[in-house]
């Protein structure tokens, strides 16, 4: 199992989850981040510095959430956002902070 970042994240500029990764599996743009499922160890160590409550295992992500775990696996290895979105609607929000 992996972790997965959802929605909540989306627009949010805070980065706290970033530097809690062990394994630095964390990357994003400013728009989103998105966990390396290939290199996540599955530790939970990024869910409580999370401002937004957006970080979930994978099996835990409510229904109307589960098509980011497809959208967080297909940003890497390339690290390609357009690729992630592709066939998925980007949430259109406002930045927060």
């Amino acid at each position: 199992m992996t972790y997965v970042i959802a929605e909540p994240c989306f627009n949010v500029t805070d980065k706290a989850c970033v530097p809690a990764c062990p394994v630095d599996c964390i990357h994003g743009t400013d728009k989103f981040l998105y966990i390396a499922p290939d290199e996540c160890i599955d530790c939970g160590a990024c869910v409580e510095p999370c401002p937004v409550q957006a970080i979930f295992p994978q099996d835990e992500l409510p229904e109307k959430w589960k098509f980011y775990t497809e959208v967080n696996a297909k940003f890497f290895p390339d690290r390609n956002e357009a690729k992630a979105w592709e066939g998925a609607t980007m949430p259109d929000k406002p930045r927060a902070h």
